[in-house]
């Protein structure tokens, strides 16, 4: 079977790409890359022609194409991986899987009012409705830490790692106060080499959207 195909949005903005990217790289899965910027004329056009939901990101794998990050990286764990994706031990892996989804589901507040902007630093007010979600996320990455002892949300890099990555560069975009469990995270993170290559790649795109400006 052919290599699988993961295709992606702007580097610089597309948070739901780079969360399968990340764990492809991290975990050296040979994997062909095709990025469409967004919101472009032409971005719906070339598309259609990879996604069902005219969305990224989406992978194809020989006939099968799956188009949800989390999905992706589900998939990656159990066909490249052997499972490694996740913690090893039945009682971590539903935690972290629990960590993973409600980031998949939730903080639309910080999704919305801080769009992911690799190449943005501006240290930024935090509005009201900012507030618990930012706590909340300060509140999961140290009851993990404190469990696993880190560097990582579980112990080693994970699924639940590449989840939370976005925030990472958010958090390191407009510079809100965190304490400093998070400020450690957020170094590990930021020293993950394929963060640091996905990093240097957005930082070198020539597309600027409005929208997340």
């Amino acid at each position: 079977m052919d290599l699988p195909l993961l295709v992606i949005g702007n580097k610089n903005y597309s948070s739901w790409s780079l969360r399968p990217w990340l764990l492809l790289r991290h975990f050296n899965v040979a994997f062909r890359e095709v990025r469409i910027p967004l919101y472009q004329a032409g971005s719906d056009a070339q598309l259609a022609r990879y996604s069902p939901t005219l969305k990224v990101p989406v992978l194809h794998h020989g006939a099968l194409q799956i188009p949800d990050s989390l999905a992706i990286c589900e998939y990656v764990s159990e066909c490249w991986l052997q499972g490694r994706g996740w913690p090893a031990a039945l009682e971590l892996r539903a935690k972290a899987r629990a960590v993973a989804a409600e980031m998949h589901s939730g903080f639309t507040e910080l999704r919305t009012r801080w769009p992911m902007n690799v190449r943005l630093r501006s240290k930024a007010a935090v509005e009201p409705a900012l507030v618990p979600e930012i706590a909340r996320i300060q509140q999961l990455w140290q009851q993990c830490l404190a469990e696993s002892g880190g560097p990582f949300l579980f112990g080693e890099f994970s699924i639940a790692d590449c989840m939370y990555a976005p925030v990472v560069l958010r958090f390191h975009s407009r510079q809100p106060e965190l304490n400093e469990v998070s400020l450690r995270y957020m170094h590990a993170m930021l020293a993950v080499p394929a963060l640091v290559e996905w990093v240097a790649a957005a930082n070198a795109e020539s597309e600027v959207l409005a929208r997340y400006e």
